[in-house]
């Protein structure tokens, strides 16, 4: 039980709780859009961001960020680009994140133990450079998403009548993928880019089915994805298990029981 009071520990809750914050608070709104899969894209990006930061003695977090935001600009371009096949730009940006990173990864052999702690997470690494930049992102996000919350409600559900009532819909489109993708490369040393969809889309499948309201949506997702972050770090912590996916398996665990509590529950 020491080591939940021990510093890496409390470091590691804070980061698990502000990420907590925001996964779910982009995740509503791609569930939404049907975008669940651009975090894998982004995530994979971000790796590739991340080995580049190791090559050349770049802040790694820092470099797949980088990477990340330039992805979410291709996306959107691509999506314009291929208006019918909008999935194309997600598929197209992803293999190009897969290729650079085998690619980085082939050039850095020496680094690739470090870049393999981010494919699966390194929670309880998380220094305090890593969890101001994760503050920092969370404090962006929940500005944006308090400010927009109107125009990304309207766009979530009908983008041609949010067009149609004059938002600029271009620009929206955008800050949400920017904000995705900031989440997505901050969110990766705590449960790794193979795991950190999850926390995207988990939280909002639970609150879908809880949920009467879009409101009450977006407050249950973050609510589920703390209850999971505090929860999987705790067991992970006294059994010494892989904390990014105890809170995943936690996240699957929590969603089964919903969906057979709603089985059970008369209509």
């Amino acid at each position: 039980m020491e080591i939940l009071f021990s510093d890496f520990f409390q470091r590691a809750l804070a980061g698990g709780l502000l990420i907590g914050i925001t996964a779910p608070l982009i995740g509503v709104f791609l569930v939404l859009r049907r975008l669940s899969m651009i975090g894998d894209t982004l995530a994979h990006v971000t790796i590739a961001g991340v080995a580049l930061g190791f090559l050349a003695g770049f802040y790694p977090l820092g470099a797949g960020l980088i990477f990340a935001v330039a992805a979410s600009f291709a996306i959107e371009k691509l999506r314009k680009a291929y208006k019918s096949y909008a999935e194309l730009s997600i598929a197209i940006i992803m293999s190009g994140g897969v290729a650079l990173a085998s690619l980085f990864f082939t050039l850095g052999k020496g680094y690739n133990a470090d870049v393999m702690s981010y494919l699966f997470g390194s929670i309880y690494t998380l220094d305090n450079t890593d969890l101001l930049v994760v503050g920092l992102v969370t404090i962006a996000v929940v500005v944006v998403v308090a400010l927009f919350f109107k125009e990304f409600f309207l766009l979530s559900f009908e983008e041609d009548a949010a067009s149609v009532s004059g938002l600029p819909v271009k620009l929206l489109n955008m800050l949400i993928t920017i904000l995705t993708a900031l989440v997505i490369s901050t969110a990766i040393k705590i449960v790794g880019s193979l795991l950190v969809s999850a926390l995207l889309t988990i939280p909002v499948a639970i609150s879908l089915l809880l949920s009467r309201s879009f409101k009450s949506s977006v407050i249950v997702s973050v609510v589920i994805a703390e209850i999971a972050v505090v929860g999987g770090l705790v067991v992970a912590g006294i059994w010494n298990l892989a904390p990014g996916a105890t809170i995943v398996l936690l996240l699957i665990a929590m969603l089964a029981l919903t969906l057979i509590g709603k089985k059970g529950l008369p209509t």
